[in-house]
């Protein structure tokens, strides 16, 4: 049994259900922004190599990796202001009521674009804490897909506003990015969900608790309604941390 302020709801933890894409050192590993897959590599110091295979007693790897590039990642509105902001101190809590809806972006001016209406048709009044967006048609390539230069859907940035406006603190989305992926700098969704209005000198009503989570992954099998999210970040002191997030059936 999970308690929240207005309301009890009963999970049964032995049954998660995990959106994350796990990141590798593989072409199947999902990439955006242009760069390069990850790497995962034994240390090597002369003779030695962190690999049990190799003689060593442990595998002892480095990781390289770009948390907004290489997978499932949550940020914060670190990720867009000149002063810096930690994903690690802003998330302090961890489990939400969720809202899985789906929607096929709409063809804007050759984009595909996820409109205020989509939205607020398909929340049907309810006023979730945390907001996942399932684009359709849901391929398993978003899996592993090389998101770079193929201007991806986005959000638009009335969609965001109405997020927000309605007191939604957490959105998860199954793209790169829940802005254009060439869009000279604007950032509108992002500026808009996280209500910044100056990226160099902070509103003070900017929303410094509240997230967003991107390249997540809902498999079609997973149904649209209403779940507990268990949002599980690594205690990194960066703008985003790779993440885990974890639903649960009511």
């Amino acid at each position: 049994m999970i308690a929240f302020i207005d309301n009890k709801y009963q999970i049964d933890l032995s049954k998660p259900i995990d959106i994350s894409i796990p990141l590798s050192n593989t072409d199947e590993n999902p990439i955006a922004w242009y760069i390069e897959k990850p790497e995962i590599e034994p240390v090597k110091f002369g003779d030695w190599i962190g690999k049990v295979s190799e003689g060593s007693s442990t595998n002892f790897n480095n990781i390289f990796f770009n948390p907004h590039g290489h997978g499932t990642h949550t940020e914060c509105l670190g990720h867009i202001t000149r002063d810096f902001y930690s994903i690690n101190q802003c998330l302090k809590q961890f489990f939400f009521k969720a809202e899985l809806i789906s929607i096929t972006p709409e063809d804007i001016n050759s984009d595909l674009v996820i409109t205020k209406n989509q939205i607020e048709r398909a929340l049907n009044g309810k006023i979730p804490e945390a907001i996942i967006i399932r684009t359709l048609s849901n391929s398993e390539s978003k899996k592993h897909k090389n998101y770079s230069k193929t201007n991806p859907p986005y959000l638009a940035e009335e969609a965001a506003i109405y997020i927000r406006e309605i007191g939604i603190q957490h959105l998860l989305i199954d793209l790169p990015s829940v802005d254009r992926e060439e869009d000279e700098g604007k950032l509108l969704a992002h500026k808009a969900f996280w209500n910044v209005k100056d990226v160099n000198d902070l509103n003070d009503d900017a929303r410094l608790n509240c997230t967003i989570t991107e390249m997540i992954f809902v498999e079609d099998s997973i149904q649209d309604g209403s779940y507990i999210l268990n949002l599980q970040i690594a205690s990194f002191e960066n703008d985003a941390s790779p993440s885990k997030p974890i639903l649960y059936k009511i």
